[in-house]
């Protein structure tokens, strides 16, 4: 089973992030979960959403402790969250930054693969506001392999339809191109 945690800011989309990656999985033909975790539930406040994928149904239902996979949509939270708390020897992190990964600092992070995009630039450029969710589900179509792209844009028209969808898919597609 491979886990996935997002870390967030309240209003930034890690949650509906979770779901789409979920609906592109099970797409694609395996299995996966998402749910969110809340702390103090406000715009701007951290949150946590997690997925799990696996080849057969997924029965865990807990918070994710030992992520293979951390996704961070706002590197703001940096300084404040140990985002990589469990992170899993090998693991992967995926930052929406502007930095290359060698200027962030990611502390317990030192064991994991890191990759950075500017998804924040992206969805500015794309959608014309700063929700980076779906675009960083581009980068981790790219960075992991988990899943199709073509998977993630049938994710994305199940949940959007007609301009927003296709400025959705544009931010994934400029994304999966962008990560390094």
């Amino acid at each position: 089973m491979i886990e996935v945690r997002l870390h967030g800011r309240g209003g930034q989309g890690a949650v509906t992030a979770a779901e789409l990656m979920a609906v592109a999985v099970t797409e694609d033909g395996r299995f996966a979960q998402a749910f969110p975790f809340f702390g103090v539930e406000r715009t701007g406040a951290p949150v946590q959403a997690f997925c799990r994928i696996d080849e057969k149904p997924v029965r865990v239902h807990q918070n994710v402790y030992a992520p293979d996979i951390v996704i961070v949509l706002d590197a703001s939270l940096l300084p404040v969250v140990d985002v990589c708390s469990g992170l899993k020897k090998g693991g992967t992190v995926i930052v929406n930054t502007k930095k290359p990964k060698d200027e962030i600092a990611l502390g317990g992070c030192s064991h994991g693969r890191v990759f950075t995009v500017d998804a924040t630039g992206i969805a500015h450029k794309r959608l014309g506001r700063p929700i980076v969710n779906t675009a960083m589900l581009g980068a981790f179509a790219k960075v992991t392999g988990l899943v199709h792209i073509d998977a993630l844009k049938r994710a994305i028209r199940h949940r959007f339809s007609g301009e927003l969808a296709e400025k959705n898919i544009a931010a994934i597609d400029e994304c999966f191109a962008s990560t390094a």
